[in-house]
């Protein structure tokens, strides 16, 4: 049918009875007063609950036609539902176009008269004489009957001039349940979460207002046009005669079938347990099968898929990766069939840690599955279990009690290696604001304290358990007495360098102490080593609006760290980011492809404050504007006369291997707000990221292109047609494969921060998922996504409004 095409039949036509589905009643009903209560005044008001039902009565050309029909009785309030089929014992070919329906709500609760709540009426015909579809919010006229005279007194219909955009919204839907909007699938989810958080907000704002009366059309497969019998003129045959089939709206849709849902129960009935034995899936099968096992952690299974599943679940017992499908394929709430799962779990192949990951997410309640998770964690070496602490606490919200398995496990780890207990108190502690899980937190931050305090000498050097927690919380009494200094620098009035002079001060005289430990601590960055103190002189500020400071603390071991302390900002965020970029370094040097990487150390000490790594380093704003490109600063710190552009070719391969690896891991995670200041070059010539503020594809910036790669970079590459940039294109196209090959693995991970407090991922965790998971484009193979791959980065490359943005931010940058 083409697009201009308008099919329909004539509503003289359709001999059939009028039906339609009194759904719910919306909108808060004011609670009534006993009746013994205006008997005896002096008697406790009590509040009853409303018992309502609805009286629709067909009014043609403003007559009554035909007997009116109600409802069933509803008390099950605040939402009052109906969900009742009313049909009518006239016939559509008997309406006229001024025919309406009439509906009253009624309330019997009030004793011997029933009390009147309101009605509204609405037309079968809209003004283009066609009949209406679908669903009709109708608002009630509290208090009156509904009028069935033409023109009514009490109309449904909002006035155009009252309606918002919940109304505009509502219409939508409508449409989409006809089949007017396409379906997509991810965004149709995303559409009605956002549209359900506008209509509480909507309901909370002017809910108390009104009422309104949800009421459902039946449709057929054409728009049905209004025309008296008898008009002179070629008609089609009539519906009710004619051997055609026509859809029309079924009632039952979307209800179980109850022979359907028998049918299932025998077809997974533990009977046929021996018969599933042995069955071996065909051909079709089989495919069918390895692409649901190549579906992201985030898909739903359809109903055929989890049958399938379960089908061969016996046969699939040898297949590791079909472990996680098979238990998502579980009816749980199947006593049997839940003890049969957690049988045959036992003896499948046991799982990689990655996918053990996704049986600690939400989606997983059973606490045996649970704990089998946790089982295969065990496995995990402390490195590797290192890269997954920050997840591993954040799963804690999803367990069933607060001395969950989990919490236990990672207690247990941590008191064998103390860079692990470092950390999981620094976790766990910053989730202890969580007002809904912080009772949680806090009985784990309890459990290993307890076990570490048990701990005997010997186990860490000559350390027992009381020193070793001593060293830790020393650790947070440093950080509270850092937050003490910036309060103290920022109320100096002047300019950064008389903050300078200020902290050098403090750290000299007042807070000495600082300068030399009474007993080494820990750094919280890095828990294997012990600092001993601050060196004032090189401590120093950054010139910025929170004004961070600039640490260099002694090392036992005779060296020194710098850090970056911040307070007032939430850094949360970027420890999530780095974490990821360790992660991703980890895989790929597993396929030994080092791109020269720079994963600094994050770690949140609050909800607004934290340490981050000093790496030494200059920003690529900084190092154009005194150097004019970056291939002049790095002939300065590598010259070479014979190597390209007057640079080693060992710095110049370090530059672009680095440039490749941040263009992938920027693009996957949807790093957002690049610009020149926070772009970094060490003198070895690695680029890295820094600030991380926006993620999973939030920017500030109009159109920001999708590859944060800017010109300067490929200028010192030689320019788009350089061996060198097509090197670059090589090496990025190979780290995007590799980490595609985890894609489950970092979609798990953010799957378990789902209910955390992370400013871009708790706004939408659903939405950052699902863009997360398009950026792998897991519907391509490898041949495939190089060309995706190269044509992402020569769209970045030729992008010229980001250029304008940048120069825009450098005015910006040069006038703070």
């Amino acid at each position: 049918m083409s697009g201009n095409e308008f099919r329909f039949f004539l509503s003289c036509d359709i001999n059939l009875p009028v039906t339609f589905r009194i759904e719910r009643l919306e909108g808060t009903l004011r609670p009534a007063k006993s009746p013994s209560s205006d008997v005896d005044p002096t008697s406790t008001t009590e509040e009853r609950r409303a018992e309502l039902y609805v009286e629709c009565a067909l009014y043609i050309d403003g007559a009554p036609f035909g007997l009116p029909t109600r409802t069933r009785l509803e008390s099950s309030g605040p939402l009052y539902c109906w969900n009742e089929l009313i049909t009518l014992s006239t016939k559509y070919r008997d309406l006229t176009g001024h025919s309406q329906l009439a509906l009253t709500v009624w309330d019997v609760s009030c004793g011997k008269d029933e009390g009147l709540v309101g009605g509204a009426t609405i037309l079968l015909f809209n003004s283009k004489k066609q009949l209406k579809t679908g669903k009709q919010k109708l608002r009630l006229w509290q208090g009156k009957v509904a009028d069935g005279s033409f023109p009514t007194s009490t109309p449904g219909k909002v006035p155009r001039h009252e309606r918002g955009e919940l109304e505009r919204l509502e219409k939508l839907v409508n449409r989409y349940e006809r089949g007017q909007i396409q379906c997509v699938d991810w965004l149709d989810r995303l559409a009605f979460k956002s549209m359900e958080r506008i209509k509480e907000r909507e309901s909370s704002r002017n809910g108390s207002l009104h009422l309104y009366l949800v009421v459902d059309f039946c449709s057929f497969e054409h728009r049905v046009v209004f025309q008296e019998s008898g008009a002179n003129f070629l008609l089609p045959s009539p519906i009710a005669s004619t051997n055609e089939i026509v859809t029309v709206w079924d009632p039952e849709v979307g209800k179980i079938n109850p022979s359907e849902h028998k049918q299932l129960k025998l077809a997974r009935s533990l009977t046929r347990g021996i018969i599933d034995r042995d069955l071996k899936p065909s051909s079709n099968e089989r495919k069918s099968i390895q692409r649901i096992l190549k579906y992201p952690p985030t898909r739903t299974l359809s109903g055929d898929e989890r049958q399938l599943l379960w089908k061969f679940r016996f046969s699939l017992m040898s297949e590791k990766r079909a472990l996680t499908k098979f238990l998502r394929c579980v009816e749980w709430s199947d006593v049997q069939e839940a003890k049969q799962a957690l049988e045959l779990m036992g003896k499948w192949e046991m799982i990689d840690v990655c996918d053990a990951l996704e049986l600690l997410s939400p989606v997983f309640e059973s606490e045996e599955v649970r704990a089998y998770a946790v089982s295969v964690l065990e496995r995990a070496d402390d490195e590797e279990l290192q890269c997954y602490l920050l997840q591993l606490v954040q799963a804690l919200r999803f367990e069933r009690s607060d001395k969950s398995r989990l919490s236990h496990f990672l207690v247990q780890r941590a008191l064998r290696n103390i860079e692990l207990a470092s950390f999981l108190r620094w976790y766990v502690a910053v989730e202890l604001h969580d007002p809904a899980y912080a009772k949680r937190f806090y009985c784990t931050y309890e459990l290993l304290e307890e076990n570490m305090m048990k701990l005997a000498a010997g186990m860490h050097g000559d350390e027992d358990g009381f020193k070793l927690w001593q060293s830790l919380v020393r650790q947070t009494e440093l950080t509270a007495q850092l937050c003490s200094i910036m309060r103290d620098v920022r109320n100096v009035r002047g300019n950064t360098q008389k903050k300078i002079e200020k902290l050098r001060q403090l750290l000299s005289g007042l807070l000495s102490e600082l300068t030399y430990f009474e007993e080494p601590i820990r750094s919280p960055l890095a828990p294997g080593v012990l600092i001993t103190g601050i060196v004032p002189s090189e401590s120093s500020i950054f010139k910025s609006a929170l004004h961070p400071l600039r640490l260099t603390f002694r090392a036992a071991n005779g060296g020194n760290c710098k850090i970056i302390f911040k307070k007032g900002d939430d850094i949360r965020q970027d420890q999530l980011v780095v974490q990821m970029v360790y992660l991703m370094d980890r895989l790929l040097k597993l396929e030994n492809l080092d791109l020269h990487l720079t994963p600094y150390r994050v770690l949140a000490t609050g909800q607004d404050e934290g340490m981050l790594e000093f790496i030494p380093s200059r920003s690529l704003a900084q190092i154009l504007s005194e150097h004019r490109s970056i291939t002049s600063y790095l002939q300065k710190f590598h010259p070479d006369e014979h190597g390209p552009f007057g640079i080693t070719a060992t710095c110049l391969e370090t530059f672009i291997k680095s440039c490749a690896g941040y263009s992938v891991i920027t693009y996957i995670l949807g790093i957002g707000d690049r610009h020149l200041d926070n772009l970094l070059l060490r003198d070895d010539g690695r680029l890295f990221h820094v600030d991380f503020g926006f993620i999973l594809g939030r920017d500030p910036k109009p159109f920001p292109p999708p590859m944060k790669l800017c010109k300067e970079m490929v200028e010192a590459m030689g320019g788009a047609e350089s061996q060198y940039y097509t090197r670059f294109k090589s090496y990025c196209c190979e780290a995007y494969n590799i980490i595609r090959k985890s894609s489950n693995l970092i979609l798990n991970l953010f799957h378990l921060m789902a209910g955390s407090n992370i400013p871009d991922i708790a706004s939408d965790p659903e939405k950052g998922i699902l863009k997360l998971q398009e950026k792998f484009r897991l519907d391509l193979d490898d041949e495939a996504c190089i060309h995706f791959f190269q044509d992402l980065i020569n769209e970045s490359v030729s992008a010229l409004f980001p250029q304008m943005v940048e120069t825009i931010h450098r005015w910006a940058q040069y006038w703070r």
